[in-house]
């Protein structure tokens, strides 16, 4: 998926969190968005998957070479954030299956497989209420990198991990297919590749 952006610009109330951003998002590069926190780094994440209507500026998906209406774009981007909800009465293999009837998993991978890829199989009849904050992140982020889609969000990854699942983390994003565009809202350095484009929010203000 190419995401092309035309002087976008959000603004609450009185305040602009960000102006007159034009850019390509293309899925040969991964995308780092930074800056300090409050900056709008989330905001414009929001923006790009759909969420969130922007006050000015113009998006346009493009996939397989044609444009994609913006009803269309759920069907193809997967999200993980330390702030999007999980249902807590699930269990996580109903949590699991729960969300999958919604998305296609990527490889067409099974379920006891997919466990196993999160490193939470110890925890499949667990309820996702008394799951540890890094378990629940792990499994959002796992939901997202084995969903099938063409582009990929993520919203400050590596919150609540612990060194073990942070390596866990960079072993999923480095073994996605590279067709996938990603793009990451981070002020850590640690949490996106070196090699990534980085937009600074700041220079947009």
């Amino acid at each position: 998926m190419k995401i092309k952006v035309e002087n976008l610009s959000k603004r609450f109330n009185r305040e602009w969190i960000f102006k007159d951003l034009s850019f390509q998002f293309s899925p040969e590069n991964n995308y780092a968005i930074v800056g300090p926190n409050g900056s709008g780094k989330s905001t414009l994440l929001q923006i790009l998957w759909g969420q969130l209507l922007p006050s000015q500026g113009n998006l346009i998906y493009e996939t397989s070479g044609s444009v994609l209406p913006q009803e269309e774009v759920f069907k193809h981007i997967s999200i993980a954030t330390p702030y999007m909800d999980l249902i807590d009465e699930f269990t996580l293999l109903e949590m699991v299956h729960f969300h999958f009837k919604f998305k296609r998993v990527r490889k067409n991978l099974s379920i006891a497989e997919l466990l196993e890829l999160f490193e939470l199989t110890h925890a499949k009849d667990k309820t996702v209420a008394n799951f540890s904050s890094g378990m629940r992140q792990r499994l959002k982020l796992g939901l997202a990198f084995y969903s099938e889609g063409s582009a990929l969000f993520l919203d400050e990854p590596t919150t609540n991990l612990d060194k073990k699942s942070i390596a866990w983390y960079w072993n999923q994003l480095n073994n996605l297919p590279k067709e996938i565009l990603v793009i990451i809202a981070s002020n850590q350095e640690q949490e996106y590749p070196q090699t990534a484009e980085k937009i600074d929010i700041l220079k947009y203000k």
